[in-house]
C-alpha cells in the first residue's frame, strides 16, 4: 500500500471515530512508524509500505480510536526542547507545564550571584516522568546546581531515571511521598511542583484520553488542594533561609493557593499566566 493511501484510511479512521486532531495524530503515528518526518509523507506519498508496517499501523490507529493519547503509543513527548519518555505510568508533560519551568530558570538566574562560592539545592516533588528536574538540569548545566526529584509511584521512578539517563542528566530521584523520606536536615534553594490538582470528582468528566494518564498524578483531593496544603504546611522545615516554593496551579486555584501561602506565612508571592491567559504558576518565598 502506499503512504498515501495508508495515511488516507487512517484519517477517515479517527475522523468517523470523532477523535480531535485526527489529521495531525494520524501524520504522528506514520511517521514515528516508519521512522520518517511528517514532511516525507507528503513528499513521498507514492512510495510503498510493506505489509507489517501497514498492519501496525493500523493496529495503532485503533488505539488512537479508542481514545489512547499518541504521546503513550509512540512513547515520547517533547517538553522544554528535550525528547522524554512517557506511558500511562506517567502524566505526559503540557506545554503550560514549561512556563513553570522558566520561571525557576528566572529564579535561579537571579539567585547566581548568592551562590558563586556554594552549592544551590533544587527538590521537584511528584516529578512524574522527570521532565521538569530534567529540564532545569539539562539547560542549567551546572556542578554547582544539585537537583533531585521524588514521587511515591516505583513505576514513574524508573520512568524518570531512563529520561535522565536518555538525556545525559545528573538529577538525582528517589521514592517519597511527598516529604516522608526526606530527612529534615536536608535544605533546599528551591522547592518545585506540578502536583496532583484536579478536583476528584471532575476527573469524571475530564476527556477520554486524560482519563487515560494515572489517575495518582491527577487526583488532588475533594477540593484539589490537597498536595498544596501537604507542600505549604511542611515546606519551610526543607526551604533554606529566603528559600523558593514554586507551584504549577490550575487555571482557577490561584485565589486558594495564594491564601493557603499566607496563612502559612509565605512571602513576596506573585502569580505568572500561561500563554492562554489563565494563571498558570504561582512563586512564594519563606
Amino acid at each position: 500500500m502506499k503512504i498515501k493511501d495508508i495515511l488516507k484510511n487512517g484519517i477517515e479512521k479517527l475522523k468517523q471515530a470523532n477523535i480531535e486532531d485526527a489529521s495531525l495524530k494520524a501524520k504522528i503515528l506514520l511517521s514515528h512508524i516508519l521512522g520518517v518526518t511528517k514532511e516525507y509523507l507528503i513528499i513521498h506519498g507514492e512510495n510503498e509500505i510493506n505489509d507489517k508496517l501497514s498492519n501496525l499501523y493500523l493496529e495503532k490507529v485503533e488505539l488512537l480510536k479508542n481514545h489512547e493519547p499518541i504521546q503513550y503509543i509512540i512513547n515520547n513527548q517533547e517538553f522544554m526542547g528535550f525528547n522524554f519518555f512517557v506511558d500511562n505510568n506517567v502524566l505526559i508533560p503540557q506545554p503550560d507545564t514549561e512556563n513553570l519551568v522558566e520561571e525557576v530558570l528566572a529564579i535561579i538566574n537571579s539567585l547566581k550571584k548568592e551562590f558563586v562560592e556554594k552549592n544551590m539545592y533544587v527538590l521537584d516533588l511528584c516529578t512524574g516522568s522527570g521532565a521538569i528536574a530534567i529540564s532545569l538540569s539539562k539547560i542549567l548545566d551546572s556542578n554547582r546546581i544539585l537537583i533531585y526529584g521524588t514521587d511515591i509511584s516505583e513505576n514513574a521512578l524508573k520512568i524518570a531515571e531512563e529520561n535522565a539517563m536518555q538525556n545525559c542528566s545528573k538529577v538525582v530521584f528517589f521514592k517519597s511521598d511527598i516529604f516522608k523520606n526526606i530527612n529534615e536536615s536536608y535544605k533546599f534553594d528551591i522547592i518545585v511542583s506540578n502536583p496532583p490538582y484536579i478536583e476528584t470528582k471532575t476527573i469524571e468528566i475530564l476527556s477520554e484520553e486524560v482519563k487515560k494518564e494515572p489517575h495518582i498524578a491527577l487526583d488532588g483531593g475533594e477540593d484539589g488542594l490537597y498536595f498544596y496544603k501537604e507542600i505549604i504546611n511542611n515546606a519551610k522545615k526543607y526551604l533554606n533561609p529566603n528559600g523558593y516554593l514554586a507551584f504549577e496551579i490550575g487555571y482557577n486555584q490561584k485565589s486558594a493557593v495564594q491564601e493557603l501561602l499566607d496563612k502559612n506565612g509565605y512571602k513576596n508571592i506573585y502569580s505568572k499566566k500561561d500563554l492562554s491567559g489563565n494563571d498558570r504558576v504561582i512563586i512564594a518565598q519563606i
